[in-house]
């Protein structure tokens, strides 16, 4: 007998009144100019800060929030307020977490990040070598990452509180084989987990079908996944992957190559489960909408506009439902991997 998919054994239960969880995307400005992001090539410009009191607004049209995840396509970082919202989430019991490139944690940024109550700190952390750092973020910035990362996990042994924190690499063609090097690394910072993530491609950039290895691990490739294995397993370093997935002693990543789903997409519970507020309001039905859709994506309302209760319940997002388990889903989703992260 089969085993449901998990979309559907959700479709089938009573709507949840609204999300409990959120992505709530802080900012769009960045630093980087990463080629395996939409937003260098369709929103270089973009800006857009979520104020302080436009977040208050969207918590407080969820209680019962229980996790907030303050990223998005920006540089969390970059918005003045981010902290005041961790704090502010966390009087409120949310489990809140950020990735970051780390490239703007200055000292101040550092003890505000340990003090703040921030329970999780993912450190998106692409390459060991400056060249391909520069490849793939835009810029030169490895070395000042580097000292950045030390520098923070030196404060918080020192402080002995602090969020978790872990290294999250992309896997492409480009860069796979610098992971036992990404292992290395953090090691002698300290982290405890690197998390490897499949790329979602969109056609521009590095982010290509041809840099995809979802389906398409080589020897050599395996080989380097069984050697970062090893020197996580030396250093007591947890690595996992896209959907909890644990890479073996034999270099097997599951979520990688293995997964042979028809409907891959219904792996997927996010369209009952949680939502993507944009800095501007815009609601979408995951972050790697905009990654995965033309133009960004689908917009389900905007939350400035109509409370998200009545979006999460409205017309278009139940249309998004109903397409989403049937065999052709939104565009976004056909062309989106199945068991990604939560």
């Amino acid at each position: 007998m089969q085993t449901p998919r998990p979309a559907l054994i959700l479709a089938n239960r009573p709507l949840i009144r609204r999300p409990g969880s959120l992505y709530i995307e802080v900012t769009k400005n960045c630093n980087e100019k990463c080629t395996m992001c939409p937003r260098t090539y369709h929103w270089p410009n973009r800006r857009d800060n979520l104020s302080f009191e436009h977040f208050t607004h969207i918590v407080t049209q969820t209680p019962g929030l229980q996790r907030a995840v303050l990223h998005g396509l920006g540089e969390p970082l970059l918005n003045p307020d981010l902290f005041e919202m961790v704090r502010y989430l966390k009087a409120r019991g949310v489990y809140v977490l950020f990735n970051s490139n780390a490239l703007a944690l200055n000292e101040r940024r550092r003890r505000e990040l340990v003090e703040c109550g921030l329970d999780e700190y993912r450190i998106s952390f692409d390459a060991s070598r400056p060249e391909t750092y520069k490849l793939i973020r835009g810029i030169a910035g490895l070395e000042k990452v580097k000292r950045n990362i030390l520098a923070l996990t030196g404060l918080l042994k020192e402080a002995r509180h602090g969020p978790k924190v872990s290294l999250w690499f992309t896997s492409i063609r480009h860069n796979i084989r610098q992971l036992p090097e990404i292992a290395q690394f953090a090691a002698l910072a300290g982290i405890n987990e690197v998390y490897v993530q499949r790329l979602v491609y969109f056609g521009q950039g590095l982010a290509v079908a041809e840099q995809s290895l979802y389906h398409k691990l080589f020897e050599e490739e395996k080989t380097a996944l069984a050697e970062a294995y090893k020197v996580c397993r030396q250093n007591g370093i947890n690595l996992a992957a896209s959907g909890g997935e644990q890479i073996t002693m034999e270099g097997s990543l599951k979520s990688l190559e293995n997964l042979d789903e028809e409907y891959p997409w219904q792996e997927c519970t996010r369209p009952w489960r949680l939502s993507y507020i944009q800095a501007n309001g815009d609601v979408s039905p995951c972050c790697f909408a905009p990654f995965t859709g033309k133009e960004g994506g689908p917009i389900l309302g905007n939350v400035f506009e109509q409370p998200l209760e009545e979006i999460w319940q409205g017309d278009d997002y139940q249309k998004f439902r109903r397409a989403f388990l049937t065999g052709q889903p939104p565009q976004c989703c056909e062309g989106c991997g199945a068991k990604w992260s939560v």
